[in-house]
């Protein structure tokens, strides 16, 4: 592994340096042009000493002629250079921070269900937004100011050995010196940037749930603890920015010590060889205008140093995420699926979640066509074993199997093609009903989006909108109702079209007149198709094919309504529960259920 400026170079450092060497032409531009800058600067220094001496010394009428032409020549060539260099930078700069962004949500789409239930949401905005946009400055400006710089620096230090070497060595001892304590700094720089990071991640986490919360924060009356919490976020992230700010603010003071220190032994030195009549004014000017000239570019290296840590910090918390393995991977050659109907078979199937088992030993068998509906109290298994067939999550022991093939044998995007689900909260995307409707299958007609709307007894409100099928329906589809929201979500599994069906608690949430509306939208839907139900309202699955009692992730009972109600086991006790005293109160669900 190696190593630069105390930094261990690793592989994902290596990634960034291949994004940039995409943008080469470009980058090779900004290179002349900075080359371009460094030259300019050196030859204003270098001027100095033909002004002195050959105009004000030797009276040189011709040189008062061509100097000051030649001294706007350089101006100019420098105005231009910059200009071109910042263009061509910063258009690196911003290519490779949307080279990343898109790689990093493309990685975070990939990884499996179990990556998001342990992220944060907020936290993951964070990584793709501020944690980029932290490298961005390191990138476009850091790095590319130090092409410049050090460019600078070279011609610079030429100049100045050519003008008198005794001195330019002896003020170049003062370099290193100065520069020690700056590359200590950096490294404390890192560490507290990564903190910022960090803070900023949690407050972003928490923004999204306090106002996606919103409502609840305001029905409990929750205000002020919400306000302490933020404030409690803020102080901290406020703390680490202020440690942060000392620790940078640092350096310049340290490169102005040590840069007086040397320029003034300069003028010490540099005079008593004008006074002895070893150096000439002009060229002692020189020197000194060189050196000063040399002072910006070394005091910014050490500001780009600072960047460089935070940078770093930021790619370390980027490629965590992009270098995480997917718990979800296709096979190395998938097997096809057939077209057609499908049936699901569960064979001795295990799943453990951390430390817990949450399913032991399921065995079943759902015929093609046939729809089944899984019961039981909250905490039994049944969201989770229904999560298994789309391969949200991986068994841990057995094998879950359509039409008699192990589902780990396709590739996901293809077992994932014979899957429709509808969910109990209805989750709707800030776009036109058309386009959520048509989500699954962006190439569907006109005519089929609005026969799928019919069948989810969804157009005549849709109709009802100022724009109809082009009306936006809100963040989370805020501007509809649950049942309105329902109906679209089972229009969208329509126009899919899957052979196999996944109905988790897609009333529960509803009031009975919008349930009644649903559930003849659900019988649409499940015509034909192999459907899984997860219900907690027994009234729902009386007419279901077979029903399994889910208890502790263990299959207690099976059958149908009848023959369970007549067994006087689990099935009948819950049914009891529920209806007793002629009323019909759900049981609480659980989102890990």
């Amino acid at each position: 592994m190696k190593h630069f400026f105390g930094i261990e170079i690793k592989d994902r450092h290596r990634q960034i340096l291949s994004l940039i060497k995409k943008n080469s032409g470009r980058l090779m531009l900004a290179a002349g042009c900075s080359l371009m800058i460094s030259g300019a600067t050196t030859a204003m220094g270098y001027l100095i000493k033909p002004v002195i001496d050959d105009i004000f010394v030797n009276s040189d009428t011709t040189g008062l002629l061509l100097l000051p032409l030649l001294v706007i020549a350089v101006f100019l060539m420098k105005g231009l250079a910059g200009y071109g260099q910042e263009y061509f930078m910063n258009y690196v700069g911003e290519d490779i921070i949307r080279r990343l962004r898109i790689q990093l949500y493309d990685r975070i789409q990939e990884l499996s269900l179990a990556f998001f239930q342990k992220e944060r949401t907020g936290t993951l905005m964070s990584r793709i937004t501020n944690d980029v946009s932290i490298l961005k400055a390191m990138v476009s400006s850091a790095v590319t100011g130090s092409l410049r710089d050090v460019s600078t620096i070279i011609g610079l230090t030429v100049v100045i050995l050519y003008l008198n070497w005794r001195m330019a060595i002896l003020a170049f001892i003062v370099l290193p010196v100065a520069f020690w304590p700056v590359f200590i700094l950096g490294r404390k720089v890192r560490r507290v940037s990564t903190g910022c990071q960090e803070a900023i991640g949690e407050m972003n986490a928490f923004l999204h749930e306090t106002f996606a919360g919103n409502k609840i924060v305001k029905a409990f009356g929750m205000e002020a603890h919400e306000k302490r919490r933020f404030f409690e976020k803020a102080q901290r992230l406020f703390n680490l920015e202020i440690k942060g700010v000392v620790i940078r603010s640092l350096s310049s003071p340290i490169m102005e010590i040590f840069g007086g220190l040397g320029i003034a032994f300069i003028i010490w030195y540099g005079g008593s060889e004008v006074i002895d009549g070893t150096t000439t004014p002009g060229t002692f000017m020189s020197f000194l205008a060189c050196v000063l000239l040399l002072y910006d570019p070394v005091r910014k290296l050490t500001n780009f140093n600072n960047s460089l840590q935070q940078g770093l910090a930021a790619v370390d918390r980027i490629f965590d995420i992009v270098e995480t393995p997917s718990e979800i991977n296709d096979p190395v050659t998938p097997q096809a699926i057939q077209t057609g109907f499908h049936d699901l078979r569960f064979e001795n199937v295990h799943f453990t979640y951390g430390d817990q088992d949450v399913l032991k030993g399921i065995n079943l068998k759902v015929d093609q066509g046939q729809v089944v509906a899984l019961v039981g109290m909250s905490g039994g298994g049944k969201s989770t074993l229904a999560n298994l067939i789309p391969r949200f999550f991986d068994v841990t022991g057995g094998q879950v199997c359509i039409d008699g093939i192990d589902i780990r044998k396709f590739a996901v995007a293809d077992l994932r093609r014979q899957i429709s689900i509808v969910t109990q909260e209805p989750i709707l995307f800030n776009e036109t009903v058309r386009d959520n409707i048509a989500y699954g299958r962006p190439e569907a007609t006109e005519d089929q989006i609005v026969a799928a709307a019919k069948a989810a007894f969804a157009n005549d409100f849709i109709l009802r909108f100022p724009n109809g099928y082009d009306t936006m329906i809100g963040e989370l589809g805020g501007r509809l109702s649950g049942g309105e929201k329902q109906r679209l979500c089972i229009a969208r599994a329509l126009i899919k079209d899957a052979p196999i069906l996944i109905l988790d608690e897609a009333t529960s949430s509803l009031d009975s007149e919008a349930e009644a509306v649903v559930q003849k939208a659900l019988e649409n839907l499940m015509q034909g198709r192999t459907t899984i139900v997860i219900a907690h309202r027994l009234s729902t699955v009386a007419k279901v094919d077979q029903i399994i009692v889910l208890v502790e992730g263990q299959i207690v009972e099976q059958g149908t309504h009848g023959s369970l109600l007549a067994a006087k086991g689990e099935y009948a006790k819950l049914h009891n529960m529920q209806f007793a005293n002629n009323s019909s109160p759900a049981v609480a669900s659980d989102p890990g259920d």
